[in-house]
């Protein structure tokens, strides 16, 4: 599971390049055909996250109702991103991770609910979770990486 890990750290580090490689406006851009921006699949992988992992293990997550209902899954974005929101969503880009894996260290991930995602993945083990996790990111970097090109 470390390398599981080592991948999430990475993958967040390239978002936080995209977070402040652009400013507030393009981020908050949702180009034409699109149906959502940037910093919604940012703050979408943020609640995601915590959702696949600590839901299911029936531990409470450490991101806001506000802040899960804003950017779960099935959402859009309705308002404009604020600079401060943003930099929350930067903080937990790279805190939520370590967290995890500090409370992984710490075996607080001792039951887990298996489940079916809405792709069609079953989930019956944290170390799936943690995995499926890495592919569902990589999915919404690639929507970064499209509608970059249209901001």
């Amino acid at each position: 599971m470390e390398h599981s890990f080592k991948t999430c750290f990475t993958s967040r580090r390239i978002y936080l390049d995209f977070l402040e490689k652009y400013s507030l406006e393009q981020l908050n851009t949702i180009p034409k055909g699109f149906s959502n921006n940037i910093i919604w699949n940012t703050g979408h992988i943020i609640v995601a996250q915590q959702a696949l992992i600590y839901k299911t293990a029936e531990l409470p997550m450490y991101v806001s109702d506000e802040l899960y209902n804003t950017y779960r899954p099935g959402s859009v974005p309705t308002q404009k991103t604020t600079e401060a929101e943003l930099n929350t969503l930067k903080d937990l880009l790279l805190t939520l991770p370590e967290k995890t894996y500090e409370d992984y260290l710490q075996d607080k991930f001792r039951v887990f609910h298996d489940r079916m995602t809405g792709t069609g993945f079953y989930l019956e083990s944290l170390a799936d979770a943690l995995n499926f996790n890495n592919y569902h990111e990589g999915i919404h970097l690639g929507y970064i990486m499209n509608i970059r090109k249209f901001v």
